[in-house]
């Protein structure tokens, strides 16, 4: 049988920009999108730690270090400087999920990686 597993996650991301106007996603800065494994148009659930709010988009990929944009919709559900966790899913097999262990990326000061854990 298949599950749905976290297969990477975002800790403590800093929104540092919204945009409404735009159709939708969540920007993320490359090298971070990359050390995070998470894929341009990968679908990513969002959780505003600052108001609990949840929601589901996707990720494109930004180019100025330290990115964190919610755009769209999106960007009804937070403000600049609150703090969300970003993640991804993936099917695997139950007898694979036994002992795996999700990428964790966290995040510090300016968006900026302080380590990478699995």
């Amino acid at each position: 049988m298949l599950i749905n597993i976290l297969k990477s996650k975002i800790h403590r991301a800093t929104v540092v920009d919204k945009n409404i106007a735009y159709e939708g996603s969540i920007t993320i800065y490359e090298d971070l999108l990359k050390q995070a494994n998470i894929s341009e148009y990968e679908q990513v659930h969002v959780v505003n730690v600052n108001n609990g709010e949840r929601f589901i988009t996707y990720a494109i990929k930004g180019n100025k270090q330290g990115e964190i944009t919610l755009n769209g919709a999106a960007a009804r559900l937070a403000e600049k400087g609150d703090v969300i966790i970003i993640m991804t899913y993936g099917m695997m097999e139950e007898a694979e999920a036994n002992g795996y262990s999700p990428l964790k990326v966290l995040l510090g000061e300016d968006n900026q990686i302080v380590s990478i854990n699995r």
